[in-house]
């Protein structure tokens, strides 16, 4: 996937300045692709060039103007293009990981705090995806929602993105966990 579709799929609920696609990020998108601000800045100037998005500039008062941009025609059936094709599957590539590979030989304190941060980290996440959900569906119960709900693309990818950092502080937690006790019970030879 390039981050040209992620921000295609991000327009598809109406325009967006560049300050709000990146704040749109922030909230529903990064749960499955990262993108700095300025990444997403040059990527909407390609997919204008290309014709995948149109933009028009708002005259602001008491600020600069800004451009708003939403998915053309074409820019949808890029999408539809890229959802036909088939997927790569993902892949773990993280540092802690290689931290906790080393744990046998390596003092264990830094990573015990680290797997701890990280864990506190998830939790916040946790929190954030739970309000982000609740307030996609409304009044409505989630079986509900995902029958009857108008756009529940978001809310899916955000229960995905709840489940990953659920088990991510559950596994952060756990091992830290397991690496605290064997620093307190000595190593049989």
């Amino acid at each position: 996937m390039a981050l040209r579709h992620a921000v295609l799929a991000a327009l598809l609920d109406g325009e967006y300045s560049g300050y709000q696609l990146a704040k749109a990020f922030d909230v529903g998108v990064a749960n499955f692709w990262h993108a700095l601000p300025q990444q997403l800045y040059a990527e909407l100037t390609k997919l204008e060039k290309e014709g995948l998005v149109a933009g028009r500039q708002v005259v602001q008062e008491t600020r600069p103007n800004k451009r708003l941009f939403q998915v053309t025609r074409a820019g949808l059936a890029e999408l539809e293009q890229f959802a036909a094709g088939s997927s790569k599957p993902s892949f773990i590539r993280d540092d802690l990981l290689v931290k906790v590979q080393a744990a046998d030989r390596i003092g264990t304190g830094p990573v015990i705090e680290q797997l701890e941060e990280r864990a506190a980290v998830a939790q916040a996440k946790v929190e954030l995806f739970g309000k982000l959900l609740r307030q996609m569906r409304g009044d409505a119960d989630e079986e509900e929602f995902l029958l009857r709900g108008e756009r529940i693309g978001p809310y899916l990818t955000c229960l995905r993105g709840l489940a990953f950092e659920q088990d991510n502080r559950d596994w952060c937690l756990r091992i830290a966990a397991v690496l605290r006790k064997r620093q307190s019970t000595p190593a049989e030879r």
